[in-house]
This record gives structure tokens, C-alpha cells and sequence, in this order.
């Protein structure tokens, strides 16, 4: 049993903790279909205490060099091993879902295109596959902006202060189908939005694993 003093600590510890310090670094907020690691390793309380609400999935880890956690840089100069990200997905008001990004240990001022993509991180950057869409372009790789647009996917580009730290939110007016979208990849530069490039980003430099859609 976690003694009250232990938890009164926690609380007091920042939104991002200490990540990748557990084998699976997947928390979950309290509600009733919650979704937590078999054995999330110490960082567990205060990842939960941190991110407080209900029904909330939170990865929380650093990136490796080589697959194997949930995050992996396939840029290391851009994206450095051992920096740190975040990334919590949240249901929001009437259906819709909140997302939010945040990363530390990155090189200072330099923006970032991000998305959420269907497929897990892999050792290629190619498999995470391609942007989650809520309507699916039936034309792939999807570039249209009718269907590649940030009310239709998930954009959290970013870009880093002088500290190497950033952080994207993004609404959505749904709910992502589960087992769909289990990525977020950071790219070289900003989202493009025109026709024939909408959505795209760059190189694929880094991506996090995320179960999205398994909390309700």
C-alpha cells in the first residue's frame, strides 16, 4: 500500500517525470476502463498523479537508438538518445479527444512536424505507417487536403525553446477507433498544408509507441 506521505511526494514531482526508468512506461488515469503496464515500474504513482484525469492514456519514456522501449530516434543528431517525451491522450467535451505532446532534450529552437500515425514504431521509421485519419482518404499516400488537415488527423508539431523543451496540444471533435492509432512521429520540419503535399512533414526522425483509444 502507497502511505500518504508517498503520495503527497508524488504530487509534488513535475507533469513530466523521470521517463523510460520502467520496462513499460504506460499509465492510465483512474476511471473505470483505465489502461495500465503489467508492471509499470516506479515512476507509476507519479505519472498517474501528474496526469490526474480521468480515463487518460500517458506514455511517458526516453528515446533509444534502437527499438525496444516505446520511443526510438532514427535521427540521433536531431533527435538525441535520452531525450525525453510525453504523450497523453485525453476525451474531451461532447466526444471529442485532446492530445498533448511534450519533449525535453532536444535541440534548442528547432520546430518539428508531428502526427499521429496508425501503426506502432518499429526499427524503420516506415512502420508507423501512415497519419491516423477519422475519415480515411480513399486515395493513399493521402496529401489531399479535404482528408489531410488537422480536424481530420492529429497535428502536434512543435517547436523547442532554448532549453530543448516543447510542447503541442490538439483538440479533435472525436474519438480515435481503437487499435488504429498506436504512433506519434516527430518529423524534420513543419506540416506542409498545400495540395499535393498536405500532411507531410519530412523525414521521420523519432517515434513514440501509444496505445490510443483504449481508454474510455
Amino acid at each position: 500500500m502507497i502511505s500518504a506521505s508517498a503520495l503527497a511526494a508524488a504530487a509534488l514531482l513535475v507533469a513530466l517525470p523521470a521517463a523510460g526508468s520502467g520496462p513499460n512506461p504506460v499509465t492510465a488515469g483512474p476511471g473505470p476502463h483505465a489502461v495500465a503496464a503489467a508492471d509499470p515500474g516506479p515512476d507509476a504513482v507519479a505519472l498517474a498523479l501528474a496526469d490526474p484525469g480521468p480515463n487518460a492514456v500517458t506514455v511517458a519514456d526516453s528515446f533509444r537508438t534502437r527499438a525496444g522501449g516505446a520511443a526510438v530516434t532514427y535521427a540521433p543528431d536531431a533527435v538525441p538518445g535520452g531525450a525525453r517525451v510525453r504523450v497523453s491522450e485525453h476525451p474531451a467535451h461532447k466526444g471529442g479527444t485532446r492530445f498533448t505532446l511534450r519533449v525535453d532534450g532536444l535541440p534548442a529552437g528547432r520546430t518539428y512536424g508531428a502526427h499521429v500515425h496508425r501503426e506502432a514504431c518499429g526499427p524503420k521509421p516506415e512502420d508507423a505507417g501512415p497519419h491516423y485519419q477519422n475519415v480515411k482518404d480513399p486515395v493513399q499516400p493521402s496529401v489531399d487536403p479535404a482528408y489531410a488537415n488537422p480536424r481530420n488527423e492529429v497535428w502536434l508539431d512543435l517547436t523547442t525553446d532554448d532549453r530543448g523543451t516543447g510542447r503541442a496540444e490538439a483538440t479533435v471533435a472525436w474519438r480515435v477507433r481503437p487499435g488504429e492509432a498506436r504512433s506519434v512521429v516527430l518529423h524534420e520540419h513543419a506540416t506542409e498544408t498545400h495540395a499535393g503535399r498536405a500532411g507531410t512533414a519530412g523525414a521521420r526522425l523519432a517515434c513514440v509507441t501509444v496505445p490510443f483509444g483504449t481508454a474510455r
